[in-house]
């Protein structure tokens, strides 16, 4: 087995080997995953954060050893939690990073840093506090940064940035926490989830209080939650319907 670590700001996973693929999500700097299957340009890869599997190019990662994987693992993240700020290499050149990114790897990559870290699991009310850093953050199907982002890349990332962990997509962190039986059970930084016509959830946003909700959608947005589901505040129209709503903490 092999292992690797992003050294870069942001890199694109896809669903297929190619460029032209799909994007189905993002590494920030310092994520850190298994190599399951590697080719000549690209690599399958296994991330560590979430089990979520696709394809990175060859040219956009670090190897590293299984024991320094295993410590990544084990240890307590550290991340970035400024908008965007730097690394710097052996060679004194600095290196952007975005909010979110993983600093427990900067020895492995001989990096240095002194911008601000967050660690540690916050209080659930810092929830909605961290959420307001990606507002107006536009809508990117798979990504994870504040300069685009997915609806369950932005609760992926709030929730992180505050200790916990969420799976990547919508349908996956629904089977996550405990379902309430009514939006009145609620509390800010519950999840509400949405389906399709085909009843496949398709959307996720983090519940405020006063029964507002913020999501990617077109942006990260905020607007009204009734039983039938998202009420736009701008459209004045119901834009996703309700399935279910989760207590993760």
């Amino acid at each position: 087995m092999q292992y690797g670590i992003c050294h870069l700001s942001i890199v694109p996973l896809r669903f297929e080997s190619s460029d032209k693929s799909e994007l189905v999500t993002q590494l920030l700097y310092g994520d850190y995953f298994k190599v399951l299957e590697k080719r000549k340009f690209w690599s399958k890869i296994k991330l560590g954060f979430d089990a979520y599997e696709g394809w990175i190019d060859n040219k956009q990662f670090t190897e590293i050893d299984e024991q320094q994987y295993v410590l990544l693992k084990a240890s307590s993240p550290k991340l970035s939690i400024d908008l965007v700020e730097f690394v710097q290499d052996k060679d004194h050149q600095l290196n952007p990073i975005l909010i979110g990114s993983s600093l427990n790897g900067l020895h492995i990559l001989n990096h240095s840093h002194d911008g601000n870290i967050i660690e540690g699991i916050k209080p659930k009310s810092n929830l909605i506090q961290t959420s307001f850093l990606y507002l107006n953050s536009p809508y990117l199907w798979g990504g994870k940064s504040p300069f685009g982002i997915d609806c369950s890349g932005f609760t992926q990332m709030v929730y992180k940035l505050n200790g916990y962990k969420l799976l990547r997509d919508a349908s996956q962190q629904a089977t996550q926490g405990e379902a309430l039986s009514f939006i009145e059970e609620s509390e800010p930084g519950d999840l509400a989830f949405f389906d399709n016509q085909d009843g496949a959830i398709v959307h996720v946003g983090i519940i405020m209080q006063d029964y507002y909700i913020i999501h990617a959608h077109g942006k990260v947005r905020i607007d009204r939650l009734d039983h039938t589901g998202i009420y736009n505040v701008d459209k004045k129209i119901h834009t996703h319907k309700l399935r279910v709503i989760k207590k993760i903490i």
